[in-house]
Order: C-alpha cells, then sequence, then structure tokens
C-alpha cells in the first residue's frame, strides 16, 4: 500500500510539471538607452510558448525576442506577457529609461570655399523647432529648463556655439537671429541650410548654423510677430557646395 502511494505521488508531481503555469522574464539591454539606440529585449520566460509585448509607447509586439527603439526621452514601463499553450498567462512589468539627444549648434557666418572661414558669431539667438510648418509659423519652439526655468531661446556663447539637450530621435529646424545676421535667407535658398541631421542620442552631434548678414535691423531677443514664412513661396535654388554642416560621432 505504501509502495502504491508512493507510485501514485510521483504521477501527481510529473502531471503537475506538465501543466506548469508560465514565468514571464527578460533580459533588457542596454537600459538606459539614449533616443534612437535599439534596445535588446531577450525574453527569459520559463514554460512559455509564445508573448507579448506592450512597449509603453503606443506600440506592442508579438515577437519571442525583439529590438525596439524610442523616439522621445522618458520612462517606458514595458508590460510582458507570457502565454503556454495549455492554458495560462504570466505578466511582467518592466521600466525601461531613454535618454534625448544632445545637439551642439555653432552659428557661423557663410564663407565661399576657398575663402577664409566666416567668422563664429556670439550672442545670437538660437530657437529649435519640431516640424518646418512650426518653422515657418514661429510656433511649438523646443522648451529648455536653464535652472528650473522654462525657455525657448538660448544664446551662443563667446566662440559662436550654443547647446540644446534632452531631444528627440528626429530632425529640427534652427531659426538664428542677430541683429546683424540671420540664418533666414539660406533657408530660403534650400531648406537643408537650417534642417538638422535624425538626432540619435548615441551620438554627439553638432550642426553648423550659417548665416548671412541682413541689411536691416531685427530684435535679438524676440521673433517678429503676426509674420509667416513660407519657404514654398521662395524661388527654388541649389544647396551650396560648402561642406557637410551635419557632424556626428559616436559617444565614448
Amino acid at each position: 500500500m505504501k509502495r502504491l502511494f508512493t507510485i501514485l505521488s510521483a504521477l501527481s508531481l510529473i502531471a503537475t510539471a506538465c501543466h506548469r503555469e508560465p514565468y514571464a522574464d527578460a533580459f533588457i539591454t542596454p537600459n538606459p538607452a539614449y533616443v534612437g539606440e535599439d534596445i535588446k529585449f531577450d525574453n527569459i520566460s520559463i514554460n512559455t510558448d509564445y508573448v507579448e509585448w506592450d512597449m509603453g509607447d503606443g506600440t506592442s509586439s508579438t515577437a519571442y525576442n525583439l529590438k525596439h527603439y524610442y523616439i522621445d526621452p522618458g520612462t517606458y514601463t514595458v508590460t510582458q506577457r507570457a502565454f503556454r499553450d495549455k492554458g495560462g498567462v504570466n505578466v511582467a512589468s518592466h521600466v525601461v529609461e531613454v535618454w534625448g539627444a544632445e545637439l551642439e549648434i555653432i552659428v557661423q557666418e557663410y564663407y565661399d570655399i576657398g575663402a577664409p572661414e566666416g567668422a563664429l558669431i556670439p550672442g545670437a539667438s538660437v530657437m529649435l523647432y519640431p516640424t518646418l510648418s512650426d518653422w515657418e509659423n514661429f510656433t511649438n519652439p523646443v522648451v529648455q529648463y536653464i535652472d528650473g526655468v522654462a525657455v525657448t531661446e538660448l544664446f551662443t556663447n563667446s566662440i559662436g556655439k550654443v547647446v540644446f539637450d534632452d531631444l528627440s530621435y528626429q530632425s529640427y529646424y534652427v531659426d538664428v537671429w542677430h541683429q546683424n545676421w540671420s540664418n533666414e535667407p539660406l533657408a530660403f535658398e534650400d531648406v537643408g541650410w537650417i534642417e538638422t541631421q535624425m538626432l540619435e542620442g548615441a551620438y554627439y552631434q553638432t550642426f553648423i548654423a550659417f548665416v548671412d548678414p541682413v541689411e536691416f535691423t531685427m530684435k535679438s531677443t524676440s521673433r517678429p510677430e503676426g509674420q509667416l514664412r513660407k519657404l514654398e513661396d521662395a524661388a527654388p535654388a541649389q544647396k551650396r557646395d560648402l561642406m557637410i554642416n551635419k557632424i556626428s560621432k559616436p559617444r565614448k
């Protein structure tokens, strides 16, 4: 009788093992990551036949393992659901931190090929816009926080440089104003003079914002109100063959 009880107990354990519930888990690297950087989500779930992922940014996937990148900086909660064909589901949450991109903008006087390099412009007002339409209409400028204060306008230092940070994985449109200089005339020649590269956070990135002299005085601390700039109305022109003015190098 004792032997029969032992056999029945063993059979019960085997049956239980055959119907173990799934357990959801994943190995995530890198975490933290930068915007635009591929993050690997390696599924290490137990007793799992398939999984579902909610990436926390409005996207989802049913891949067993996957790579995913985020466009905007922030903290995301990734929900992983592990399923077993015989029934059962287990849910795990993973917190992923995403750092924004940094962009150094150098404001420099335009110069012709073969001529001495143009001067760097200190004290120039620089604003970033997320779309060309925003640039044209002076709407939705990028906000930066300086000592806890929200500002939309930064000024170049003594060597003509300014840095924007916590940016998304996208291109931006650069607006430079100074009492004697502007990049608006160049923009009317070709939008490429004001459009940055895609800002991948894993790279140090520099954009040279060339400017031309203006024939009239503009405020260096504000933009014209009620005035629209429509590049589509400008005469078509070919971008000047000067240099590659969008520079990226890997972060160390």
